[in-house]
């Protein structure tokens, strides 16, 4: 069986417990395969958590999920060192953190020093307790959700810690259609079993055939510059969205983009980077590391309208 065959098969797996919302299932693929945490905002009921555990359901991989409140402590997540009377000696408990997929649900419903556990683990892929260091498995994906409505006893994400997350996702509500399939297999109780169709060395395979997914040295050169634009706006004939911007996107996001248009051109069947391919990953990769001005937010501009303005002034090679 080739890679697509089985890219194929592990869709067609994943369909079976989550109806539609392929935007956000092939956004976690692209993660999957480029090792790229991702970040999902939506309303709840829409098949967040589900869609994450369809996915390590349809790939051999271990999965935990974490519900933040507001009492977590960054130990509750990463492990502590705890004492161990028989012996008389300290030992390591390792947290939920040493797993392939994190579902850290909720994320921003804890303070800051909790979601500043996950920096290390995010970056460095290893996480310190007391005086060690371990290394989490391959893969290690980061998969957090937000609620955008309720703010009261919500913390905003640090910009650093979303700095790591290569994409924010936001999820939308299902088509008329798509809804009475749900409600109907949810009543009927008939979503179907899922199985593993893909192990961890396959994934590895795959992620080797991203790599070598080829694009133009004017495509890389086009990147860079919607990167740039978002920093300095006027330098691109954007002089009407200068005042809008405080904080434009960081090298990451530039890293991020490089990689995750290789993966997009592969699930799409192609073996080189398109401008369409930049054009499905870039408002994902932005939106959350622009950062607006204070006149900006005060007139709720759209950050997904601003990054729009700079696809369309910056020229397609």
């Amino acid at each position: 069986m080739n890679s697509h065959e089985k890219l194929k098969q592990l869709r067609d797996e994943i369909k079976k417990g989550v109806i539609g919302q392929e935007d956000m299932v092939n956004s976690i693929l692209i993660g999957l395969l480029t090792n790229g945490h991702i970040l999902l905002e939506g309303v709840p009921g829409l098949a967040k958590t589900t869609t994450v555990k369809a996915i390590s359901d349809a790939i051999d991989l271990d999965f935990k999920r974490v519900q933040f409140t507001p009492d977590l402590l960054p130990s509750d997540i990463i492990g502590a060192q705890i004492y161990d009377m028989k012996t008389s000696e300290f030992k390591i408990k390792k947290g939920p953190i040493f797993t392939n997929l994190l579902l850290a649900d909720e994320i921003n419903r804890a303070p800051a020093k909790v979601q500043s556990a996950l920096l290390e683990v995010m970056q460095e892929r290893q996480v310190t307790i007391a005086e060690n260091s371990f290394k989490v498995d391959s893969p290690f994906l980061v998969l957090a959700t937000q609620n955008p409505i309720e703010q009261e006893g919500a913390y905003s994400l640090p910009e650093a810690q979303l700095d790591r997350f290569m994409f924010k996702i936001v999820v939308d509500y299902n088509n008329k259609e798509e809804e009475y399939e749900i409600a109907k297999k949810a009543t009927m109780n008939s979503f179907e079993t899922i199985n593993k169709v893909l192990d961890k060395d396959s994934l590895e395979e795959l992620k080797k055939e991203v790599l070598n997914i080829h694009i133009d040295k004017e495509l890389e050169e086009y990147i860079v510059t919607i990167i740039c634009a978002t920093r300095e706006p006027k330098d691109y004939g954007l002089e009407e969205i200068e005042e809008q911007i405080h904080f434009g996107a960081s090298p990451r996001a530039t890293i991020d983009m490089f990689k995750a248009v290789k993966a997009s051109a592969y699930l799409r069947g192609n073996d080189y980077v398109s401008p369409l391919d930049i054009s499905l990953v870039a408002k994902s990769i932005l939106r959350h590391r622009i950062i607006l001005s204070y006149e900006a937010q005060a007139q709720e501009i759209n950050v997904d309208n601003l990054i729009q303005k700079i696809l369309e002034k910056i020229d397609i090679p």
